[in-house]
């Protein structure tokens, strides 16, 4: 799937992995988010690079209001090449932000992307590759706080309309392979095709995991040109030791030196031929099922699967009837293969779930982990695989001959056809999923033609079965998490049962089944032995001190359910329920909230100076305008209202929201928005609301210092712990209402003014006072 060494001597013409490598090296030294000192040293490192390889850099700079709710200012730097006859430019894209709040070195994500580009770049301009079409190189801002910068460049850059395909390098793990997940508006035909021409060495992928991707919380910069632009492209993304992504661990040690060379087999050939292709036929209406073998990349028509289902279909009753008719096959036998298949399926889901849930009350530090992928994952995914095979066996120890094995495999056959059609209907991605059904119905043929089995014969059928369905046993854990374990006990059985003319010959199942049942106690072994935390394993918590500045009282609270040693040391043996402090909960892409609380000792923190610069009424509305100034070095306020507020025409210092198509400023819940600061800037809120509504409305402004401040004494952190990631953390708050105040207006006082007359009609004297009409 990807490559399994890294070369030692590449070539100045080669992409070099050392030399990627280096890069990351340099640009995750330090944590560099937005707002934060080594962010603009990494944007300066970039600047030069570019230049470095002959390219005139340019820098976008704007405020931008995502749809997520996160107002913040980018930095995105840009460079561009001239190609000779261009159709339509070709987009190079990765984000050089890291992640907040953790302290994320940001070595993968996205360090490793920026250095495939420049790597890439650099082997391109040495080797003087000729290209027809314009390459524009991006290395957007603020993608880790709502695809901020992409949302500046794609509404805001003149160099948008000019591209037609862009290539987004990306990362949510550390490891594995780089999975290509597309990005259409309509139809996928042309990008695959596109994809298949270019023919990279490695590829992995299929329209499955984009059909998965479309329903989850993951967009990527590319999400934003593809919605905002109608730009479309290909993501290509690693997600191999998940528990590292957004973590103080994304640094270069836990950095896959053969995960970065295969992004580089990505780029280079797909950096050659779309270059040169015609880039104004990227649009399509026709959408391809797509997969990836060891020996080629395979696509072909939406427009197949139901004629491949109907298909299989018609061959499957067809060999049925011979076998009725030939009395090989025993209606009672199939019956029984269903029961078998049904029981060995309910049975190895049941156990698979109700062992994660036990694992989890045996080992509750695993709810630490918000990615849902602990650090011995790959043990657990294993066990419960060798236990689902061990439930298969026993299952079928009864199926001892050839006629039974044939007889009892019917029933897996049917219901995968069956899957396929749903499949056809609901998820038509997956329309692949047939192919393995046509080799396992070849095998039933065999036996039902010849009343004989060919064992080399069934193992060679056998093997679409395996290089399509083995890898999503490990692939859906890790992806989404070890809560759907079940599922890949599920699938182990159903390809099981597709394969039983294989299985079902082995002798003394029962064996078999003892030894994968001792494989899977050892597995569960292994596990239990790595279950704890370690150096480069580290135990996520989180702290935050909490000044209520409305009545004047500090806390200390955290998001964790298990309280550590050093979580305790500031929340104590028996903290309070959090309760207080849900009222105004805060943004989690895993929907954390405050668990503990307790009292803190009042620290001279000063507060932010909140202005009303406009609280006017016009008609049915009331127009307003706050700023919000910060009095101490802050990194982000988060603004709350009463649900029943309604806003209109909102705009966060001047800006309105992506992608607005009224007035009315669409929220969830409490929040208004996240405003990220940077160079300390305050926050204008300008927006109207009904003049009938009631004004509640509150304000949490937040420094990521806690552990620097000077007016804390901090015990560091063991090294086996570090800061949980996706919420604000090792932070300093301070949580206050907006209260109105009234509006500063500039008066002049006029003394001594002399009576006078002027002969012109548009000076009037009035006593004292001089009127200008």
């Amino acid at each position: 799937m990807m490559p399994q060494w890294v070369s030692n001597d590449e070539s100045l013409s080669e992409f070099s992995t050392h030399r990627a490598l280096n890069q990351i090296k340099i640009l995750s030294e330090k944590p560099h988010y937005v707002g934060s000192e080594n962010h603009d040293v990494v944007a300066h490192y970039l600047e030069k690079q570019l230049q470095k390889l002959g390219l005139e850099t340019k820098i976008q700079e704007g405020t931008t209001l995502s749809d997520w709710g996160n107002l913040v200012k980018s930095k995105n730097i840009l460079a561009r090449i001239k190609g000779t006859d261009n159709s339509k430019a070709l987009l190079l894209l990765s984000h050089y932000d890291s992640a907040p709040h953790s302290f994320s070195h940001g070595a993968s994500d996205d360090a490793s992307g920026i250095a495939t580009i420049l790597e890439g770049l650099r082997a391109f301009l040495h080797n003087k590759t000729p290209h027809k079409n314009d390459i524009i190189v991006l290395f957007s801002d603020a993608e880790e706080l709502g695809l901020n910068g992409a949302a500046l460049f794609v509404t805001q850059s003149d160099w948008t309309k000019d591209i037609g395909l862009a290539l987004n390098f990306e990362a949510r793990g550390t490891s594995g392979p780089s999975y290509m997940l597309m990005e259409v508006n309509q139809g996928n035909a042309a990008l695959v095709q596109g994809f298949t021409k270019a023919n990279p060495k490695y590829p992995v992928s299929n329209s499955l995991m984009y059909s998965i991707y479309k329903m989850l919380p993951n967009d990527t910069d590319l999400t934003v040109f593809r919605e905002q632009g109608k730009i479309q492209g290909f993501n290509f993304a690693f997600i191999d030791n998940h528990f590292n992504y957004h973590t103080v661990q994304d640094d270069y040690s836990h950095v896959k030196p053969t995960t970065v060379a295969h992004q580089g087999t990505y780029l280079m050939p797909l950096l050659n031929y779309f270059s040169n292709a015609d880039l104004t036929t990227m649009d399509a209406t026709e959408d391809y099922v797509y997969f990836n073998t060891p020996f080629c990349f395979v696509s072909y028509p939406f427009a197949w699967i139901l004629p491949l289902c109907y298909g299989a279909l018609a061959l499957f009753l067809l060999l049925v009837f011979i076998g009725l008719a030939k009395r090989i096959l025993i209606p009672s036998e199939i019956g029984k293969g269903f029961l078998l298949l049904f029981g060995a399926v309910l049975v190895s889901g049941a156990v698979t779930f109700v062992g994660w849930k036990i694992a989890l009350s045996v080992y509750p530090q695993y709810n630490d982990i918000l990615q849902g992928f602990t650090y011995n994952g790959h043990a657990y995914i294993a066990a419960f695989i060798c236990l689902s095979l061990a439930i298969a066996f026993l299952f079928y120890t009864k199926s001892k001959t050839e006629q039974l094995t044939f007889n009892h495999a019917l029933a897996p056959l049917f219901l995968w056809i069956a899957i396929n059609f749903g499949i056809a209907i609901y998820l038509p991605g997956a329309g692949f999923f047939i192919i393995p059904v046509f080799f396992g119905l070849l095998m039933l043929a065999y036996f039902v033609l010849t009343q004989k089995t060919n064992k080399f014969l069934n193992l060679f059928l056998s093997v679409p079965a395996l290089l399509l369905f083995i890898p999503f046993l490990v692939m859906f854990p890790i992806g989404l998490g070890l809560k759907i374990l079940a599922g890949s006990a599920v699938l182990t059985i159903l390809v099981f049962g597709l394969l039983l003319p294989v299985f079902g010959t082995f002798p003394k199942k029962g064996i078999w089944a003892a030894l994968l049942f001792a494989l899977a106690i050892g597995c569960f072994t292994y596990a239990h032995l790595n279950s704890n935390y370690e150096v480069g394993k580290a135990k996520p918590n989180s702290l935050l001190y909490v000044v209520d500045g409305d009545q004047n009282k500090a806390y200390w609270t955290t998001y964790d359910t298990n309280l550590d040693q050093w979580t305790k040391i500031y929340l104590g043996e028996n903290p309070k329920n959090a309760l207080a402090l849900k009222t105004t909960p805060l943004f989690s892409k895993y929907n954390s909230q405050f668990t503990f609380m307790a009292e803190a000792p009042m620290k001279k923190l000063a507060k932010p100076t909140i202005e009303f610069l406009t609280d006017s009424i016009a008609g049915a509305q009331r127009y307003l305008k706050i700023k919000i100034s910060p009095n101490r070095k802050v990194n982000r306020y988060d603004i709350f209202a009463n649900e029943n507020m309604v806003f209109y025409n909102l705009k966060g210092n001047n800006a309105e929201t992506l992608g607005q198509k009224d007035s009315l400023y669409q929220r969830n819940g409490k929040k208004i928005m996240s405003y990220y600061v940077v160079d300390n800037k305050p926050l204008e809120l300008e927006f109207s609301i009904s003049k009938n509504t009631s004004f509640d409305m509150d304000v949490m402004e937040s420094s990521f210092d806690l552990m620097t401040n000077p007016l804390f004494t901090m015990e560091k952190r063991t090294s086996w712990m570090m800061p949980t990631p996706f919420v604000l953390n090792d932070a300093v708050v301070i949580k206050q209402k907006i209260k109105p105040t009234a509006v500063a207006v500039k008066k002049t006082v006029l003394k001594n003014i002399p009576k006078f007359v002027v002969k012109k009609d548009s000076l009037i004297v009035v006593t004292d006072t001089l009127k200008i009409q």
